[in-house]
């Protein structure tokens, strides 16, 4: 009998891992916002994306939902202060992406006005914004 009580409450724990790392993972939900001219904040585009199964509005949804499965929400982690970055001027581009990824919550927004800027920014475009750039 202990054996048996022991195998279920096994089985139910197993369960609950389970049940937990799938709501954790099925809950990226976010909703990006991308101004071409970022001084002209009035012409935006918004996409939406859900994972798990991949949908919303913004295209190639499957790739961007890999990409944040892989890369989570340091994929959105804000420069560390104090840090030396060039004095490239990338674009006006502007885009804002907020919700959720993997369950954690984010508000991000991503400039190209530095070296630095423009690497974090290339860190997730194409698939999640388009590429920008001053030429673009």
């Amino acid at each position: 009998m202990r054996a048996h009580v022991a195998l279920v409450a096994v089985c139910a724990g197993l369960s609950l891992c389970t049940l937990s790392l799938a709501a954790t993972t099925s809950r990226t939900s976010l909703r990006v916002t991308y101004w071409e001219n970022g001084a002209n904040t009035a012409s935006s585009v918004t996409w939406t994306l859900r994972c798990n199964p991949p949908r919303g509005s913004m295209p190639r949804k499957a790739v961007a939902c890999r990409r944040l499965a892989k890369g989570g929400a340091k994929l959105f982690a804000p420069l560390p202060p104090g840090i030396v970055c060039t004095q490239i001027y990338g674009g006006p581009q502007k885009a804002r992406v907020v919700g959720t990824v993997s369950g954690k919550r984010i508000w991000v927004t991503f400039t190209r006005t530095n070296g630095c800027e423009i690497g974090r920014w290339n860190r997730v475009s194409p698939w999640l914004f388009p590429p920008g750039g001053i030429t673009s």
